[in-house]
Order: C-alpha cells, then structure tokens, then sequence
C-alpha cells in the first residue's frame, strides 16, 4: 500500500523587506548593511532540528530589491558625469519616486510601490521591513499600505484631494499581503504634500523603530519628526539617535537596538501581550 508523503511546510523566517535610498541600489544597500545583517543573523539563527523552539526555526532572510525608477545625472546633486574620456555615463543610480519641487508631490511613486508589491507577492511573507533615508519613508509607507482599514481611510482621503489607493497593493479586492509586525527606518521622513494624507491619517499603527543622526545634513530633523509624528506610540520608545551623519550606523550598541526591538515585537505578537521596552532603556546614548 502506497502513502502519499505530505507536502514540506513553507520555511518559517525572519524575513525582512530591505529598501535602498535615493541614489542607490539593492545591492548597494546590502554592501552598506552588512554590519545589521550579520548582527542579524546571530541573534535569529535556525533552530536545531531537534529543538525547533526559536519563532523563526529557519533563521533570517533579507531581501533587497532595487527600486524601479534609474536616475540621470541632473538627478544627483554634484555628480560628474564625465569619465576621464568625457564621455558621460549613466550612474548605478535609482530611486523609488522622484520629488518635484514645485508640487512637492511623488513622480513615480505608483511605479516604486508597484515594483515593491511585486518583491511582496513573489517573495513574501514577510515579517517586517527597513529602510533608509528615501527608503525609510518608503517602510513607513508599505507598512501603512497593509494595515487593515487602511485602504478605507484612502478612499476618506481621496475626497478631499488624496492619492487612490494603489491597485498594485490589490487582488481581487484584497490586500496581496498581511499587515507587518514591524517596521525600522533609518534616517526616514514623511511625505510632504497633502495628497498622501491617507497613509498617516489614522496614524501608522504597525510599531515603528526611528534611528536618526544627529549630524545628518540630508534629511532634518523636522523632516523625520513628521514621520515620527504619524506613529503610534510615545517619542521615547520609538526614537533612538545615533552620533553620525547620513548613514545606517553600525556601532553595537545601536545593532542591539534593532535586535532588541525585532525581539520585543515578536515576544508581544506570539504572547499577546507585553511591555515595550523604551528606547533609553536599550542602553543607547542619546
């Protein structure tokens, strides 16, 4: 008598969606991320098989896909775009939308969040997502995007003026993904104009984790404060600053800080219940 061997269930990870800045590139991102990853990667190893006990027996999984918007030269403040030749080349450059400055409105943004439906459909699910500088806008935008209700509040937006709800994120009428646990945004800020109201009007309610430097000349402090604005919860317990400039940082202390928060929202979500750990209290030098 023949059985018939049951199927093997879907691998359970941490999988985290990666989304570059402006200028880059996923692979760019993974190069400068290198440090999170690894720090990553030890504190959510498989589980032994004998010992499946872990959230995630099948460790962690970062997926970095490059936005679908090539940038040009007259796009990058400063660049040459001469060769020693003069000849003039096209930079490995993209963006997930482009900002007019007159409108202050999002070029190209139903193309970004397209490409990342996308990674979201062929790759998912996933667990989270993390972001930098355009990319940490566009985490709190993704996670806004699957959280229920959501796309109501789109459609109260778009009376007065607001963007529709992007088809991308849609099938059938539904969500192609569930909400996020969590997402992390390095350097990240909202969007400007009032016709993207309807990703922070009710606030974002996924929990949030902001890292901001305090030497960062790029995107200001009022920029990122917006965003945090737009968050559930208090200042303190979302907000960490970090001693440098425009880049992820990757000193320890500020690594366990990622760790720390994945951990605290995981340990809530599978118990139901929990106390956030604030952000002083994560041993970070503000």
């Amino acid at each position: 008598m023949s059985t018939t061997k049951p199927p093997n269930p879907p691998p359970n990870k941490l999988k985290i969606l990666m989304l570059h800045g402006y200028t880059q590139s996923g692979p760019l991102f993974h190069a400068k991320s290198r440090a999170l990853e690894k720090t990553l990667q030890k504190a959510f190893p498989p589980s032994p098989p004998a010992n499946p006990s872990l959230p995630f027996p099948d460790g962690l999984e970062l997926i970095y896909p490059t936005a679908p918007l090539r940038l040009h030269p007259t796009d990058i403040p400063g660049y040459d775009s001469d060769n020693e030749d003069g000849v003039a080349e096209e930079p490995d450059a993209w963006a997930w939308w482009r900002k007019n400055d007159h409108t202050g409105e999002y070029e190209g943004i139903e193309q970004g969040l397209a490409r990342i439906a996308e990674v979201l459909k062929r790759e998912g699910p996933f667990t989270g997502v993390v972001g930098f500088s355009q990319g940490g806008a566009a985490a709190g935008i993704v996670a806004s995007l699957l959280e229920n209700g959501r796309k109501e509040a789109f459609e109260k937006a778009e009376k007065r003026g607001g963007m529709v709800y992007p088809d991308s994120f849609l099938a059938d009428g539904e969500m192609i993904h569930p909400p996020l646990r969590f997402a992390i945004s390095f350097s990240g800020f909202r969007a400007p104009s009032e016709r993207y109201r309807g990703f922070y009007e009710p606030k974002i309610e996924t929990p949030v984790l902001h890292f901001l430097g305090s030497l960062d000349s790029v995107v200001e402090e009022s920029r990122s404060q917006r965003l945090i604005d737009a968050c559930v919860g208090k200042r303190d317990e979302r907000v960490v600053f970090h001693p440098g400039g425009h880049f992820l940082p990757s000193q320890k202390q500020f690594l366990n800080t990622v760790v720390g928060f994945i951990r605290d929202v995981i340990t809530t979500d599978e118990k139901g219940i929990g106390v956030e750990e604030k952000a002083e209290d994560m041993d970070v030098p503000f």
